[in-house]
């Protein structure tokens, strides 16, 4: 099964790679219209100080970038959640999605805000996850659900509202449903990984 899966991820990275450059160019100042030039100095001056991830595609369209990027900036900095569950709700969804550069830029700050690597391990292999705490197994009961079944079980429901209050499942959907639109984002420009670094998610099962 895994010289499958490895045929199957190296058939994928064949295919993407070989229209990877002819998706949204990276924009330079120079070639930016002033409204474009508006929002980008808007990110860059904010906290991620960057163009990277979606941005440069979301550029395209610039008041929808603008719009996209006060809401990122709530559901990553300013949610009422903790910071670990956030980022491991953002992992699930890179996971869901198999955005590679996602996963790769996200995996690094969810074990700093105190993940532990096991956890977002088996996310990564598509295993339940062994040894999560107990916000965490709320937080993934929900998360994998909305995903997967675009709903979520009213014990799941009422689990997630009773340890996070009814701001923290709105913060929870929201933080869903944002990365899924960066992962489809991410999917669709093809923005790469750092020279260097491989995949580190295999294409999901078919099951999924």
């Amino acid at each position: 099964m895994k010289h499958v899966a490895r045929l199957a991820l190296a058939f994928w990275l064949f295919t993407v790679g070989a229209i990877a450059a002819d998706r949204f160019p990276q924009l330079g100042p120079d070639q930016m219209t002033p409204d474009q030039k508006r929002v980008a100095d808007a990110i860059q001056s904010g906290p991620r100080r960057s163009l990277s991830g979606p941005f440069n595609a979301w550029l395209r369209s610039p008041e929808l970038a603008d719009r996209l990027q006060k809401v990122g900036e709530y559901v990553r900095f300013n949610t009422s959640l903790p910071h670990r569950l956030n980022e491991f709700a953002i992992l699930i969804a890179a996971r869901q999605s198999t955005a590679q550069y996602e996963w790769y830029a996200h995996y690094r700050l969810a074990i700093k805000e105190g993940l532990q690597p096991s956890v977002a391990n088996d996310v990564a292999e598509e295993r339940f996850p062994a040894g999560m705490n107990d916000d965490e197994k709320i937080v993934y009961e929900f998360c994998m659900q909305l995903h997967q079944t675009k709903t979520v079980k009213d014990a799941t429901f009422q689990a997630a509202v009773d340890k996070f209050g009814e701001q923290g499942v709105v913060d929870l959907i929201a933080v869903t449903g944002y990365y899924d639109l960066v992962s489809m984002t991410l999917n669709v420009a093809q923005v790469p990984l750092p020279a260097g670094v491989s995949p580190p998610l295999a294409p999901l099962h078919a099951n999924h």
